[in-house]
């Protein structure tokens, strides 16, 4: 069967893009990994929300028995959100075909959601922050060839992914580096430091700037018209919600030190960092990510309805 024949794109989502009005696509990992419940439920809802208030219609995508679901219902969202710990999967690139293949629900990360939204006809994506070069992955007593299958999707694959930069946890530099060589552009919209996913900066300069999300989606328009492959939009924290430049990055550096002398290592590393750097920020880095997600929906909702009207 194909990619397409596995899709099931839900009527509200099908009628929308049949009809030309813009949609956005959410990724399902953060409702089954990412946030506790009731949490994780509340910012799923909020996040479709704000793609609705911009005018956008949102598909949450994920996997059931065998089928990419392009657009959930609210049942679905709950049944992700309260599912027991365990019981569902992450689906990436490298993962899908093992996740449509064993039943049940999978959550789609960044590359699997872009594939299935892709599939669909969908532009435009929105996420919290995406993976990227791991810290050490390129070099140090033990590399470990780290890298996100994040970045190879978005030289692959043809959209728009809106997101409030690389996780801080990464290593930027390296990041922004592996993207410029796969040939994909990094637009800021609004400054030109690029965001520091819980800072609204990271201290390092943005590749591209664009003033508003209108100048950005003229830049977006024409890399997607001219087949040139994915695009990275990011955009900052909102200001309220934003841990302090100097607070987000000793936070991220304690953590990853503590994790080393710790021997943290492999796919608890993530997790563990996560946690940790919540407990030293005293749950204000969690305040942040909650909130640059729903903002990152509003703006790729704006965006998608810019990119339709143009």
């Amino acid at each position: 069967m194909s990619l397409e024949g596995r899709l099931a794109v839900s009527a509200e989502v099908r009628e929308a893009l049949t009809a030309g009005t813009p949609v956005v696509a959410l990724e399902s990992t953060l409702i089954s990994h990412g946030l506790p419940y009731p949490s994780n439920l509340e910012v799923a809802r909020a996040s479709e929300a704000a793609v609705r208030a911009s005018g956008a219609v949102p598909a949450t995508v994920a996997i059931h028995d065998g089928r990419l679901l392009v657009g959930l219902d609210d049942a679905a969202l709950e049944a992700l959100a309260t599912a027991p710990e365990g019981s569902v999967t992450k689906a990436a690139r490298p993962s899908l075909a093992a996740s449509l293949s064993a039943g049940g629900w999978a959550a789609t990360t960044v590359s699997a959601t872009m594939i299935a939204a892709h599939a669909a006809g969908i532009r435009v994506f929105a996420t919290g922050g995406i993976g990227g070069v791991h810290r050490g992955a390129l070099g140090g007593a033990a590399p470990s060839l780290d890298i996100s299958s994040d970045l190879e999707e978005l030289a692959r694959t043809p959209m728009v992914v809106v997101c409030a930069g690389p996780k801080a946890i990464l290593d930027v530099p390296a990041t922004l580096e592996y993207l410029e060589t796969r040939g994909v552009p990094v637009v800021t919209i609004g400054q030109a430091e690029l965001p520091g996913f819980y800072a609204r900066s990271s201290g390092i300069r943005s590749p591209l700037t664009a003033d508003t999300i209108a100048a950005a989606a003229r830049i977006v328009g024409l890399q997607l018209g001219l087949g040139l492959g994915g695009v990275l939009v990011c955009v900052p924290v909102p200001k309220t919600d934003a841990l302090p430049d100097e607070v987000a990055r000793d936070a991220v550096e304690r953590a990853i030190a503590e994790a080393t002398a710790a021997a943290v290592s492999g796919p608890a590393l993530t997790p563990w960092l996560l946690s940790r750097i919540a407990e030293i920020t005293n749950g204000a880095s969690v305040r942040a990510n909650t909130a640059l997600i729903v903002n990152n929906a509003r703006q790729a909702g704006q965006l998608a309805v810019t990119l339709t009207t143009r």
